[in-house]
Formats: C-alpha cells, structure tokens, sequence
C-alpha cells in the first residue's frame, strides 16, 4: 500500500541567537513556527546563555559558520520567509544581507532589530547599528522595534503613545518600509503596538496588559508568527493582527515554575495557530 505524503508546508527560516532557556530567540521562533504550521529552518548567529531577566555570556558564532547555515538553507529549501532576531555583529548583519539580497526571488524579510535585552544587558555590538540602516533594513518587508531599539535608532527616548506615532512615521518614512513599533514597554492597562506604513497610514493593535508576569521572548514570538503568517499568503496587515492576538494569549496563559532561585515564567506557545 502506497503511502501518501502529506502536503508540504511553507519554509520559514529564523536567524538569530539561541537561548538555553527557550523563551527567546531561535527556540523560541521554532516553537511559534510549529504552532503556526509552518516548517521552520534555523541559522545560529550567537549561543547566549540567559534565563528571563538575566544574560550571563554570549558567544558569537564564527561568521563563516553563519553564512554555511544560511547558504544551506537557501540550496536546500523553498524558503518563503525570513526572520532576523539577535545578529549581534557587524560582520553577521552584513553577510546575511547581502545573502538574502541574493535570493531570486527574494524571500519576505521581518527584521527584529535585536539590540538590547529585556533585561537590559546589551544585544548588539556598538558599531552594528550603521548596518543595520544601509544594509539591511532596505531588504526588509517589516521592521519591529521595540521602544528603546527605536530610540536607539531615532537618538531620543519614546515615552507615550504621541511619541510612538512620531517614531514610528519618521522611521517607515526615514527607511520606506512598514513598521511595527511594539509598546509594550509603556505598561499601562493597555498593550498598544503601531503599524506604520511609509507616507503615514497607521493601524493601532491594542490588547489588556497582562500583570505580574515576567517572560522573556515576546518581541521574539511576536515577529515569528508574522512571519509564518507571511508565508503562508496572508497580507502584512491581517498578519500582525493573528500574531497580536497569538502573543497576547501566549502570554496570558504563561507557564510557571518555582525553583531554587526563584519564580520563572515562560511564554505559552502550545497555542493554536495564529
């Protein structure tokens, strides 16, 4: 009796940094990539050894071991979307811009502009940013920023939701690409995230905030699931508004756990798809 192969899903590689604990960066990805159906592919950039609020050592990986992951995942696979998380170098951002340029045709590119994490250790080399802008950023389909990555990028602090539309216009115009600019660090009852299209058009994402929960990761699954969303056909708007409402329940129905040093909480990625 013959077997029939089930229908192969879309391709979707992550590239980013690894986090032993799993609520972050590319295990964190793969964990949302299954959840959304999609088949998810892997380029290590950095091994980072971290739990939620605390990095404690990360280790770049060699950039000629980057480039053969991501070289091999291209010859190799239909890739439909790319995500970028932790790239940490300068050396890292530029070789995976100029692979993906490369790419005919050109798969969609959500870029997370990782720069720092949430609790506050340093993501990103000093002198990467500039790469960032002139290499990569111009490939993109979307960038997602969080508040202080865009404030890093704009040279002043974000503090309000008047100051989230301002940033969020100067820089989809400044780069000519959409951008989703997550609030979530203004606390406040509501979570509010702003997609802003070159030109102005924005659309506003607003849920409850979820109190007393400390994960780790949700920038991370946040701009995994658009792009899976992506992969699968679905337009940029109606993609943000799935993965919105996926981390918004990863969130809220997070895991916890007591342990000898204290209370953990993770992200719930045993979801439907988003």
């Amino acid at each position: 009796m013959e077997i029939e192969e089930p229908p192969a899903p879309p391709v979707v590689l992550t590239i980013a940094g690894s986090d032993n604990s799993s609520g972050a960066g590319a295990q964190a990805d793969l964990k949302t990539f299954t959840a959304a159906g999609v088949y998810g592919l892997t380029a290590i950039t950095c091994v980072v050894a971290e739990v939620p609020g605390r990095v404690t050592c990360i280790q770049p990986v060699d950039p000629i071991v980057v480039r053969q992951q991501i070289e091999l995942s291209f010859a190799h696979f239909p890739v439909a979307a790319v995500k970028t998380g932790m790239l940490h170098s300068r050396v890292i951002i530029e070789l995976v811009a100029e692979l993906i340029a490369a790419q005919d045709p050109r798969p969609k590119l959500v870029v997370d502009p990782v720069m720092v994490a949430t609790s506050g250790d340093a993501l990103l080399e000093p002198d990467a940013l500039a790469s960032y802008v002139e290499k990569l950023f111009p490939l993109a389909s979307l960038l997602t920023p969080n508040l202080d990555e865009a404030g890093a990028l704009l040279g002043r602090t974000i503090n309000n939701l008047i100051g989230m539309r301002m940033a969020g216009r100067e820089l989809a115009d400044r780069f000519a690409v959409p951008v989703l600019l997550k609030g979530g660090h203004l606390g406040g009852e509501i979570a509010t995230d702003l997609l802003i299209f070159p030109g102005g058009r924005t659309v506003e994402f607003s849920a409850p905030f979820t109190r007393g929960v400390s994960t780790h990761g949700t920038g991370c699954t946040f701009a995994a699931a658009i792009t899976a969303c992506l992969a699968m056909g679905v337009e940029l708007e109606e993609a943000v508004q799935q993965a919105k409402e996926f981390v918004t329940t990863a969130v809220r129905q997070h895991f916890r756990w007591e342990s000898p040093a204290g209370r953990v909480d993770a992200l719930n990625h045993f979801l439907l798809p988003p």
